[in-house]
């Protein structure tokens, strides 16, 4: 099914697959008639020729990149958009999407959403963007119909900015990285690994692209096979499939915790942008004669099965037939994993949901980026046509990724055939995927056609003791399970026709709903602030010394930026820094929040110029230990903030916030053993937060004590390697290493001025 080649490949006419070893050279003659050299069948992705051609800094191991687009949701745009503007922003210098599809619903009262909504058009009127209104599109179906084109890339504030299967290279990252294009900047980065996905065969009636991804998930996550690289799809197997699987398989590989994707495109690709009104945007791409992989993930397609991915990871797969044939054995695996992450604050059990020895479900999504297009809807309608959901727990909602799909199932019939069985269909929304919308009830499992199944992403309070679950599945299989009203069915059992009807795009739905400014910025218009949309606070830049209190300590395998600061409701902050920082590690470590904000009192008395000891009386005994050897430390030359630890941080959402919380309450730095993902890293450094690394099972320190690094502002400047830290005794500091990593020169500057709005004031 899925099989991951140890070392390099050699990919020969996107056919043939040769190993890098002993014998590859041979072969390559055998096959080519001549030998070719690894760097240059490296520069025959189609990875490597996109990085090229928006590479800025004439070195490809290097880069500096500027993209030809972005895009940005109603959760991130105001942030975005309000750091720019602090650091000098006057036009959106490339195209800019702003989509409100996160916060359509409001989850709290007052006019919070719609106060962030008419900012981002006031803000796209002003600075020459676009502007797509509530429940039109989620923002990567909206990207896929009117931004992707063949070649091109495009930067977006969601994790899930994915947009390979149209031969565009996509990247979601934190807002920061934003900023740096709507200011004209680069994105920096080394030159990633490209790893092929090289596919054969067809799949079987009833497997859908939902469930393609969680095997190749499964099999890459936990080894970080694709981590921080490129997955390149090749092979006989692409052309199998059509655009919508292709498109259902490529959003999911954010899930791999891989940079971004790419595929082969086809007629089928040109057909799309053809249908779409754009087709000047298709561009054929494929790789050279002979392209050499850093890695090579083997998929069979006409091998797999219908997936599910149990709580509480997109990683925790298996087959459905495997989790019905052996359900208690998995069902207690999924219990013992699910206290690690729960903390153990929380009785979860699915046993209760076994009846007559079959799972019994009590909800079904399908929805969203990965799960609400057309193809997806339609299949899943075939199935239940003629069934019923029935009367019981069991339910069913179906959110189109876009009003045009909407539309076109409305007008096909297939919309009338969803409700007769029961179902409700909705407007475009990503509210099931991260908490905001069909919450489940307490002790209730849903399976669910989106992106991830986080803790607390279907609405959970665990610190409340409420607790529900998610399980990842293909719209297909849902429908199947809808079918039998409840009980776990893998949709290869449906015996029944897929009627598979054309899809119909209609471009007027947009043309006379989107504000499109086409790159003209209109200074006359102000930009339109709510009472919730704050600036953010000043931040310091880094002292010479720092004096940090562990005030989190985490050692769960992998720390989700859901667990730094939780999605749902408490995104209604999200344009009030400090009002969004209240909910840090809320659910996770409620005592978080005190603890910093206690600790941040001696670095505001510092920046007031009076006493950060009579700020933080117990600051005392800590600055006696440390003049014991660095008696020249104190006023002028120190700076005092939090840290957490946790053993792998960052996994999940690009959102920034989960950095920026930490910050404006008083951070300074992370330690870590590794980060999940380069953007949760880049997070930390754009808001001038020090993204320590520590060796694992060294850990000199534990939560609530107190730790200095003397001589960090020049250690940084240095780029020193190893950076000596001490963990404060009694009377004695005792010392321990740690490292910084790989740091850019602009990184370096950005944490030294203390953030990135800091950075642009001092570098204008």
């Amino acid at each position: 099914m899925i099989r991951l080649e140890n070392g390099g490949v050699y990919l020969v006419n996107n056919s043939t697959v040769i190993p890098d070893g002993p014998d590859a050279e041979k072969r390559l003659v055998q096959e080519t008639g001549k030998t070719v050299g690894k760097e240059a069948a490296g520069e025959e992705t189609m990875a490597y020729r996109i990085l090229e051609a928006h590479n800025t800094s004439g070195n490809m191991k290097d880069l500096r990149i500027k993209f030809d687009k972005m895009v940005s949701h109603d959760i991130t745009f105001v942030g975005i958009i309000q750091t720019a503007r602090a650091s000098g922003l006057e036009k959106f210098p490339i195209p800019y999407v702003l989509t409100n599809c996160h916060n359509s619903l409001c989850a709290v009262g007052g006019t919070i959403n719609e106060d962030d909504h008419m900012f981002g058009l006031s803000c796209a009127k002003r600075y020459g963007g676009i502007y797509v209104p509530p429940h039109q599109a989620v923002i990567h179906q909206y990207a896929r119909e009117m931004l992707a084109g063949g070649g091109r890339m495009i930067l977006g504030s969601d994790s899930h900015t994915r947009y390979g299967a149209l031969g565009t290279m996509a990247m979601g990252e934190g807002g920061p990285e934003l900023v740096k294009q709507l200011l004209s900047k680069t994105y920096d980065i080394a030159k990633p690994g490209v790893v092929a996905v090289y596919m054969t065969g067809k799949p079987v009636p009833g497997v859908g692209p939902q469930d393609v991804a969680l095997a190749i998930i499964g099999a890459v996550f936990a080894n970080g096979y694709v981590k921080n690289k490129v997955m390149e799809f090749v092979g006989p197997g692409v052309e199998n499939l059509s655009a919508d699987f292709r498109i259902g398989v490529d959003v999911m590989t954010t899930e791999t915790t891989c940079l971004s994707s790419i595929w082969t495109t086809d007629e089928k690709i040109r057909s799309f942008y053809a249908e779409h009104g754009r087709p000047e945007e298709y561009k054929e791409l494929k790789p050279g004669a002979v392209t050499y992989y850093d890695g090579c993930i083997y998929v069979e397609l006409d091998k797999i099965r219908p997936m599910i991915a149990m709580p509480f990871h997109p990683s925790n797969v298996y087959t459905i037939e495997e989790c019905n044939a052996n359900l208690m054995d998995i069902l207690d695996d999924v219990e013992k994993r699910a206290q690690v992450s729960l903390d153990g604050k929380v009785d979860f059990t699915l046993k209760d949901k076994v009846h007559n020895g079959r799972l019994l479900v009590d909800q079904g999504i399908i929805a969203g980026c990965a799960g609400g297009g057309f193809e997806n809807i339609c299949d899943a309608a075939d199935i239940l046509r003629g069934q019923y959901i029935g009367c019981d727990d069991f339910t069913l909602s179906v959110y189109p990724a876009s009003t045009p799909i909407y539309t076109e199932l409305a007008r096909n019939g297939v919309l009338a055939d969803l409700m007769t069985t029961g179902a409700i269909v909705k407007t475009a929304f990503c509210g099931p995927c991260f908490g905001a919308g069909d919450t489940p009830a307490n002790n209730h499992l849903s399976i669910r056609h989106s992106t991830r199944n986080f803790p607390n992403r279907e609405g959970s309070k665990v610190q409340n003791g409420q607790i529900a679950s998610v399980a990842l599945m293909d719209a297909r299989s849902i429908a199947a399970t809808a079918a039998n009203q409840g009980y776990l069915t893998p949709a290869t059992e449906f015996a029944g026709e897929y009627r598979r009807p054309v899809y119909h795009f209609d471009s007027n739905i947009y043309a006379h709903r989107v504000f499109d400014s086409h790159g003209e910025a209109d200074k006359s218009v102000d930009v339109r602030f709510g009472p919730n949309i704050k600036d953010w606070p000043a931040m310091s830049a880094l002292p010479e010394n720092l004096i940090l209190k562990v005030v989190s300590e985490i050692h769960d395998p992998v720390t989700t930026t859901d667990e730094l600061i939780p999605s749902g409701e408490t995104s209604s902050y999200r344009s009030n820094p400090l009002g969004l920082a209240e909910f840090a590690l809320s659910r996770k470590d409620p005592l978080y929040v005190g603890r910093a904000k206690e600790v941040q009192k001696a670095q505001k008395a510092i920046e007031a110029d009076s006493c950060p000891l009579e700020a933080l009386p117990e600051l005392k005994a800590v600055m006696e230990a440390v003049h014991t050897q660095y008696p020249e430390v104190g006023k002028g030359n120190i700076g005092v903030g939090s840290t957490i630890f946790a053993v792998k941080p960052g996994d999940g959402s690009a959102r920034e916030q989960a950095a920026s919380c930490q910050k404006v309450l008083g951070g300074w730095a992370n330690i870590a053993n590794e980060y999940a993902t380069k953007r949760y890293r880049s997070n930390l450094i754009n808001w001038g937060m020090l993204p320590f690394l520590i060796e694992e099972g060294q850990l000199p320190f534990k939560n609530g004590e107190y730790l200095f690094v003397p001589g960090i502002r020049q250690a940084v400047l240095d780029k020193a390697a190893v950076i000596t830290a001490y963990t404060v005794g009694e009377d004695k500091l005792i010392p321990f290493e740690l490292r910084l990593g790989d740091l850019t020169d602009d990184e370096r500057e950005i944490i030294l001025d203390g953030c990135l709005i800091n950075y642009y004031r001092e570098h204008k």
